[in-house]
């Protein structure tokens, strides 16, 4: 008999894919963990989960068995924000530890995509319905009450009304330049946001981190993530292929930059990949 077959760990990539292979059942807290995992290799997805449940569960013991939903949001409110003491990192927003849970939970810092998931899953523990929506330029939490939906900024904990939406989509309708007449009505805006949308601004997130600090093999590896994430996105493929073109990964990049090609020959953007195709490929003749 041969020796017996070596048990081989999934790498961290492979990992985040087995995550979010379908749509269905998708685990969003815990493919939001592993995204920390190529910067922190031996975390413990599974002991991140386990201090969720324990604050989740510290809240669970203190509420009446007939608290209401208005009652409860009110002790969730304050447990999360005033004695867990979660808020927005303001002093430090475009740091990378602000997008790993397992770091906003040690600091009680980060942005709001980040501290949404984390007073959703608490919430959804005590018995509320709540969902993240993935407004223009700033996460929000939209929980459902008996009287209607309340809407709150996970960065500062604030309740939102309806005329500081509006307030707030003002700037982004603006750059838009779409005539009033035709502008998209506020409650489109405020539609819950699907699992493998919220990965997705996660990980532009933190790609938008190391592109102003100029690391192309982090900004990679997040690509790399978007890819499995994102299979048929053309821009998540092509920009892959730039990445791997400016790592010198020649081969690796010819495969994702002539898919692109070879999917939208007559994209915009096509004739500038061509370029970088030929330049490719005359680097790499002797």
């Amino acid at each position: 008999m041969g020796p017996p077959p070596r048990f081989v760990p999934a790498s961290p990539l492979d990992y985040f894919s087995s995550l979010v292979a379908e749509d269905a059942g998708l685990p969003l807290l815990e493919a939001a963990i592993v995204l920390a995992q190529d910067d922190h290799p031996s975390l413990d997805p599974q002991g991140v989960l386990d201090q969720i449940d324990g604050l989740a569960e510290r809240l669970r013991q203190r509420l009446p068995a007939d608290a209401s939903p208005l009652h409860r949001l009110r002790l969730l409110n304050r447990y999360f924000f005033r004695e867990l003491g979660f808020a927005g990192n303001v002093n430090d927003y475009h740091h990378a530890d602000n997008s790993y849970l397992h770091r906003v939970l040690q600091t009680r810092k980060g942005i709001p995509i980040s501290l949404a998931l984390l007073y959703i899953e608490i919430a959804q523990q005590i018995g509320l319905t709540a969902r993240g929506i993935s407004f223009p330029g700033h996460f929000l939490v939209k929980l459902r009450l008996p009287a209607g939906e309340v809407v709150i900024d996970p960065f500062t904990g604030q309740s939102l009304s309806r005329d500081r939406l509006e307030e707030r989509l003002a700037p982004w309708r603006a750059m838009s330049g779409v005539p009033a007449e035709d502008e998209i009505p506020l409650g489109l805006f405020l539609q819950a946001a699907e699992p493998r949308e919220v990965l997705a601004r996660m990980l532009r997130n933190l790609k938008a981190v190391h592109e102003c600090q100029g690391d192309l093999p982090r900004q990679l590896a997040v690509q790399q993530r978007l890819v499995r994430l994102l299979p048929d996105d053309w821009e998540a493929r092509r920009d892959r292929g730039l990445l791997l073109a400016e790592l010198d990964r020649a081969s690796e990049a010819l495969a994702d930059l002539q898919t692109c090609l070879d999917l939208r020959p007559d994209d915009p953007q096509a004739a500038g990949l061509r370029q970088r195709v030929a330049a490719l490929l005359g680097h790499r003749r002797p």
